[in-house]
């Protein structure tokens, strides 16, 4: 199930057999249970690096944080951050939240925290996100797990700006109790039936709440009492990161990938025989440094990748890994169509010399589409082509909208369109990293599609979106 731990499966299997429909409650907390870490202290670094925080109310978060450790309020040192954004605008401040959750809070969501949460939309469960974090943090990860509802601090807004002063109390430890069962009374829920999940000694009175609570990485004091009051735990994985042996194992990847293709290039020029210099040049340069990685994959229905030849491969889009991992897939006669700023970017030099890409001129339309007029012809004459119709990487394992430019060149060339689904490449190489970790990609081939036209061309790409969906959510075994 997904590569899930036994303890996770065991948990999605209890909720799928257990009731179902909108009136059962799936409440999550947001820190440390649905990502890893803590929102706040990403918001508040992101003002420390831009210099927004006087030497005033520096030392007024150190004092708090001290005290509330030391047995005062642990709320307190929250509202020393909310009065600091008193005249901020509530619309920079949304955008401000967006930014970071592409940059640093979309790779802390842990994957099994997703897992969960899609078993309660499965379920038809009325799913919330219950925290004492604002919709500014929250909004974003809602968003991105389709969680419609929010039970959180609101903060007073007047005039398109915060006043420094929260709407209510915060929703900590018992404020946050009172806010689900509030919650649970506007929407009907039945609480007795409800899930919930919190990792703090503080969420006791929230996880009382429900009638199926569990403690999903609980801090010491949580763990204590889950024991003693016989709820669940489970102990889920962090993302990776990016290790100093990682880092070591990474940049000898880069180095196989440079000698794969000089040997590659080497045996080319050896035997007067270009391409095939070239497709050796690919795979050498894609099996040594993902060997080196320790990176493996696992590929299901790997024979599709040769059926229809030439053909235009089509895959989502996470990591800067999904490239390497194609390319060892097709292993030969293929190109890349990539925008006119990647030609000069070193992770993509070295590929450029074997693969050839068309690189397009977005702002240019007559120039693109002489590009693409010739990736046509290189198509009609036996070169297959891979492209990632999201257009760019997400910065989650979501699929973003699929492009239309790839379907009408398959329409163009009159060659079938084979998807390819990538799991786990986000996990193993995040969004904006340049360390690989070590770890398994699964790959999934779905059958390849022909007879591409303009005709319904749109309703088509929906129908293969949603192929790629079920197949992320349900992964064949």
């Amino acid at each position: 199930m997904n590569g899930l731990s036994a303890d996770v499966e065991a948990a999605v299997a209890a909720i799928e057999a257990g009731p179902q429909g909108p009136e059962v409650g799936a409440f999550f907390d947001l820190d440390g249970t649905l990502v890893a870490g803590y929102t706040a202290a990403t918001f508040y670094g992101d003002r420390l690096r831009g210099r927004e925080v006087s030497p005033a109310e520096f030392l007024r978060t150190v004092v708090t944080a001290v005290d509330g450790e030391l047995g005062g309020d642990p709320t307190a040192i929250a509202h020393v951050a909310f009065a600091a954004m008193r005249g901020v605008s509530e619309e920079s401040f949304a955008d401000l939240g967006e930014r970071l959750f592409r940059s640093k809070i979309a790779g802390t969501i842990r994957r099994e925290s997703r897992a969960l949460v899609a078993a309660h939309q499965r379920a038809g469960h009325t799913v919330a996100i219950a925290s004492a974090a604002t919709r500014y943090q929250i909004g974003p990860v809602a968003r991105d797990l389709g969680v419609e509802h929010l039970v959180c601090t609101q903060l007073v807004v007047e005039d398109g700006q915060f006043t420094g002063a929260t709407d209510g109390p915060m929703l900590w430890g018992r404020h946050k109790a009172t806010g689900v069962r509030r919650f649970a009374k506007a929407h009907g829920l039945d609480l007795a039936q409800s899930y919930a999940y919190g990792n703090g000694y503080e969420d006791v009175a929230f996880l009382s709440s429900v009638g199926h609570p569990t403690a999903l990485n609980p801090h010491r004091d949580l763990r204590a009492a889950a024991a003693r009051l016989g709820w669940p735990v489970l102990d889920l994985t962090d993302p990776v990161g990016g290790s100093l042996v990682a880092a070591g194992r990474t940049v000898a990847a880069l180095a196989g990938m440079n000698a794969g293709v000089a040997a590659g290039i080497a045996y080319g020029l050896a035997r007067a025989d270009r391409r095939e210099g070239r497709n050796l040049a690919v795979k050498l340069a894609t099996h040594i440094p993902m060997a080196v990685a320790g990176v493996s994959m696992d590929v299901l229905h790997q024979e599709r990748l040769w059926t229809h030849r030439p053909a235009i491969f089509v895959a989502n889009h996470q990591s800067s890994l999904d490239i390497p991992v194609l390319g060892r897939l097709l292993e030969r006669d293929f190109t890349i169509v990539a925008k006119k700023e990647a030609r000069w970017d070193p992770r993509a030099i070295v590929g450029s010399v074997v693969i050839d890409p068309a690189y397009i001129d977005r702002s240019d339309s007559a120039s693109a589409r002489a590009t693409l007029d010739g990736v046509v012809e290189r198509i009609r004459s036996g070169t297959s082509l891979m492209i990632f119709p999201e257009g760019t990487r997400s910065a989650t394992p979501v699929l973003g909208p699929f492009r239309k430019g790839a379907f009408h060149l398959a329409a163009q060339a009159g060659v079938p369109v084979v998807p390819v689904v990538l799991r786990n490449t986000g996990e193993l190489m995040r969004r904006s990293s340049l360390v690989l970790n070590p770890g398994v990609v699964d790959v999934c081939v779905l059958e390849p599609e022909t007879d591409w036209t303009t005709d319904g061309m749109g309703e088509r790409i929906a129908a293969l979106h949603a192929k790629f969906e079920e197949t992320l959510a349900r992964w064949p075994s």
